[in-house]
């Protein structure tokens, strides 16, 4: 009940929530089919129950919000018939189509009870916002635009778009690097989540990156391990596939599931139903290279083959040929072989005679003449001797004139070189007994050291210093107090 407070009639907070609470339960009896976007589902999985925020918006915002609890039962029952129809559990981020009673606690405020949602409402608005995608990329004419791209005939450096953990990303990389043909792939992993909220803004910030390094791939792939129509929602976003159709290389999709197909599927350059399929479909463009190869060498095996076989045959018949034709020329020529040795013989005696004749005609002459020639030269060298005793004698003498007149010469100016030279070395050696040590010493003059290092620069003198002066009888130990230049400085 009210009460009095200096004239003014004063109500309990808890006395206006149960009269909001009785004047909406009798306004609002029965239960409605609203619609709105769960953007938070908040399922507690110690109690089972859920407590969803709902949310209205216009233009990408929040028009209107409200507060709701699905209870635990409800909640299993709604669950499984989600997981029946869509082959996915209620999550965050979806559009429903829910029954509700307005409910009003004083404690709780005021809400909405779930009592039951309709699937196919969520089912149809993923339906309606692919088909808008759909309509426009196509108005953009970008719709098969990465598709017009070339695959390399060798797709082999790979980049991949999926999660670490994911099997699929692990059955994907399995069947490429265990091939039994041996065909070699290099593959990069760019980390992104590929459902929920962040999935579309992670995947972009992804194909961004490797569009920096696009020039080290031949193909990006983007693998998820499975799921139904709800988790891959994100796939019909207008921007992740204006993206892929964009893209400057090949992309190729493994989303993994088996139902409809996916808008960025649609725009990749090619899609496969599984990661596993995706790996098989790389595969088999090697093999489309690698067959052809295969059987163009086994054609030229083939062909080498019979080519050898055939000349092998035609050289046997050749050989033949030649070998008959050698054995009848050789028969043909012997005959005329036989004929030029019996003329080359028959010229040679002949030749030979002539040639006997002929020496011993000069032997004869040789004999008739010598006798002459020999008393002759004989007479002739014997004035050639004389003649050259007589010029050798003079020429002795001669010779034995010059060298005893070079040989007084000599001896002078010897004599007066050893003189000066014997003069120079005397000075010399004056000189260098005046520069030793110990006469510079004698002459007042001392040397100084530092660290046992004569000292010839001021300058490496320092404050402090121990300096070591040697004199004529002994050395003397100081220490350094200033330094000062000299005029020349």
């Amino acid at each position: 009940m009210p009460e009095k407070v200096n004239d003014k009639t004063v109500f309990s907070l808890l006395e206006v929530a149960k009269s909001i609470q009785k004047t909406l339960s009798e306004r609002y009896k029965n239960a409605y089919w609203i619609k709105a976007e769960m953007n938070k589902l908040n399922y507690y999985r110690h109690s089972g129950h859920c407590y969803p925020e709902l949310v209205e918006k216009k233009d990408g915002k929040i028009i209107a919000q409200l507060k709701a609890h699905l209870w635990k039962v409800d909640y299993q029952r709604i669950n499984t018939k989600f997981q029946d129809v869509l082959k996915e559990p209620l999550q965050d981020g979806i559009k429903i189509l829910f029954l509700a009673r307005i409910v009003f606690d004083p404690d709780h405020g005021l809400g909405l009870w779930i009592l039951d949602i309709d699937p196919s409402y969520t089912l149809g608005d993923l339906e309606q916002e692919k088909q808008n995608t759909i309509q426009r990329l196509r108005s953009e004419d970008i719709y098969d635009r990465n598709k017009r791209l070339t695959l390399p005939l060798l797709p082999q450096r790979i980049a991949i778009i999926s999660v670490e953990t994911s099997k699929g990303y692990a059955d994907f990389l399995k069947v490429l690097q265990l091939n039994s043909w041996g065909y070699s792939f290099f593959s990069f992993l760019f980390p992104s989540l590929l459902q929920g909220d962040n999935a579309v803004a992670s995947i972009l910030r992804q194909l961004n990156t490797i569009k920096r390094v696009k020039k080290h791939f031949d193909v990006v792939a983007i693998i998820r391990g499975g799921g139904g129509d709800v988790g891959l929602s994100c796939y019909n976003n207008y921007e992740l596939s204006k993206e892929i159709a964009l893209f400057p290389i090949p992309v190729i999709t493994g989303i993994g599931h088996a139902t409809n197909e996916t808008v960025a599927e649609m725009v990749s350059f090619s899609n496969a139903i599984t990661p596993t399929k995706l790996a098989e479909y790389l595969i088999q463009k090697f093999h489309d290279f690698s067959v052809p190869v295969k059987d163009a060498q086994r054609i030229a095996a083939e062909y080498s083959t019979r080519r050898l076989r055939e000349e092998k045959v035609h050289l046997t018949s050749e050989v033949k040929l030649f070998r008959s034709i050698t054995t009848n020329t050789l028969t043909s020529n012997q005959a005329e072989v036989k004929s030029v040795q019996k003329n080359l013989f028959q010229q040679s005696r002949f030749l030979l005679r002539k040639e006997k004749e002929d020496i011993l005609l000069v032997q004869k002459n040789i004999l008739k003449w010598a006798p002459r020639k020999s008393s002759q030269a004989n007479v002739e060298l014997i004035h050639a001797a004389n003649a050259l005793g007589q010029a050798v004698s003079l020429s002795i003498h001669r010779f034995s004139l010059i060298a005893t007149q070079w040989k007084d010469k000599l001896i002078f100016h010897g004599t007066l070189i050893a003189r000066n030279k014997r003069k120079d070395l005397n000075n010399i050696e004056k000189n260098v007994l005046n520069m030793s040590p110990h006469n510079v010493l004698r002459r007042g003059y001392s040397i100084s050291k530092i660290n046992n290092k004569v000292v010839t620069d001021f300058k490496k003198i320092k404050s402090g210093d121990a300096l070591t002066t040697i004199l004529l009888e002994g050395s003397v130990i100081s220490v350094v107090q200033s330094t000062k230049p000299g005029e020349n400085e």
